[in-house]
């Protein structure tokens, strides 16, 4: 047995901490002479000379909201002059108010403690189409924390896993002459023939269609619908109803072949023995998804156990979650795996950060995504290729913002005119969100009372 002295224990004891002393002065030296802290090289001076004295936090002076083209476009300001911008539904101009009641919620607060600040006012959002202003200010945190540390959002999300994004197409934007499937094959072509060569269409069907008004007994219901409204939203489908839509699918599919994937988007709904039957019918053609065969545009809630029952009835890949606002309104949906493809939109679900929150825990339940995004804009695709390229393996595509007015690509600048190619987008590395404004050039878009937004 090793006998220990007392002065043997004193040397052991100093020989330690002398070890630990040096470790840890190296280790800080080393910091000191090769680190690069928030983007800044210290000087490789004396350890005693280099205090760095705490630069006071960034803050938020100002929450603004414009629309332009129809799209709200929010501005947040800093005190260290970086601004942040995100961007609503380019239908949703009567959001501005709603944007700026969270203003005093925000002034003061550090920008770059982006959940911070979410904490303040997701609780006061909710589903559409609410969650849209909190969604559109998360954008511009992200925008700013970005700006301010010199790294892409990305960065910010965890880093990405991709260097390009697939995006989809949705159909919209290329127009139909009727709702015959010549008509339906005529849209695929048109679609399948593009610059952009995308890899995956969705086409709107059924009652996301005018289908419910143009197909003489298509449905067991009125074809105005209640108060005379411009299409019929949901009801029971005829066989003739079911077999138009299996129709237009084979025409679709004979143009497209098996290189390019074809998912349908059914929304508002159908009733769940229709979405049954409509599903087992359309299996042989090998479709991407049934998007909103149960709920769809403006309906804020989820039926989950409707959306299990038709999941386990078929072998096509089931969607929804456009119109859903937060991680809590999809745990049930993904806990039941009531779903296969999940579709939130990044600015409606509550932001970025949220929308990778979701794909993770899809992703740990087997769960696909692919999420919304046709009317966000070009803020709003930035947005969508930096959180998508931080996704996991369960990503598929986002759908890509089509409805843009030709003005846009002049007024931001970091976007190129022919940005998809391929079917995808490159992931780029400028900090934020990677764009900016043409503040001159935007400025002819203001409205009068919007003329100081850029100021």
């Amino acid at each position: 047995m090793e006998l220990i002295t007392e002065n043997s224990r004193k040397t052991q004891t100093t020989s330690r901490r002398g070890f630990i002393t040096k470790a840890s002065i190296s280790g800080l030296a080393m910091g000191l002479f090769s680190g690069n802290a928030f983007g800044k090289s210290w000087p490789a001076e004396g350890i005693t000379q280099n205090r760095q004295v705490a630069k006071p936090a960034i803050k938020i002076t100002d929450l603004r909201c414009a629309i332009m083209g129809g799209s709200p476009v929010i501005r947040i300001t800093t005190s260290e002059g970086i601004s942040g911008y995100g961007q609503a539904e380019n239908n949703r101009s009567y959001l501005k108010p709603f944007v700026l009641f969270y203003k005093d919620y925000l002034i003061g607060e550090d920008p770059t403690n982006v959940e911070r600040c979410m904490m303040k006012i997701r609780r006061m959002g909710g589903f559409k189409p609410y969650g849209s202003a909190v969604s559109a200010i998360e954008m511009a945190l992200w925008d700013i924390a970005g700006k301010a540390s010199g790294l892409p959002a990305y960065k910010l999300l965890g880093g990405k896993i991709r260097d390009r994004v697939r995006v989809y197409h949705t159909g919209v934007g290329v127009y139909r002459v009727g709702v015959e499937p010549q008509d339906y094959a005529e849209s695929a072509a048109k679609v399948k023939e593009r610059k952009e060569g995308f890899t995956i269409i969705k086409m709107p069907i059924g009652f996301h269609s005018r289908m419910g008004k143009e197909v003489p007994n298509f449905f067991y219901g009125d074809p105005a619908g209640p108060n005379n409204q411009p299409h019929a939203n949901r009801g029971t489908l005829t066989e003739q109803g079911l077999k138009r839509i299996v129709a237009c699918v084979e025409a679709m599919k004979k143009v497209l072949g098996d290189g390019i994937g074809l998912a349908l988007d059914l929304g508002p709904g159908h009733m769940l023995s229709d979405a049954i039957r409509l599903a087992k019918v359309l299996e042989p053609y090998n479709l991407m998804w049934l998007e909103d065969m149960l709920t769809g545009d403006y309906r804020p809630y989820v039926n989950a156990d409707d959306y299990l029952e038709l999941t386990r009835s078929t072998t096509v890949p089931t969607h929804t979650g456009e119109q859903i606002y937060l991680r809590q309104n999809f745990r049930e949906l993904i806990e039941k795996n009531a779903i296969r493809v999940i579709g939130p939109d990044v600015a409606d679900v509550g932001g970025m950060a949220e929308l990778k929150w979701i794909a993770e825990y899809a992703d740990l339940h087997g769960i696909q995504m692919a999420p919304h995004g046709i009317f966000d804009g070009l803020i709003g695709n930035a947005a969508q290729v930096n959180v998508a390229a931080t996704m996991p393996q369960n990503f598929i595509a986002f759908e890509f913002s089509t409805e843009v007015q030709e003005w846009w690509y002049d007024i931001i600048d970091g976007m190129p005119d022919n940005i998809v190619k391929d079917g995808h987008i490159e992931v780029w590395d400028r900090p934020g969100l990677g764009v900016e404004f043409n503040v001159k050039a935007a400025k002819k878009y203001l409205a009068d009372d919007d003329k100081n937004f850029f100021d």
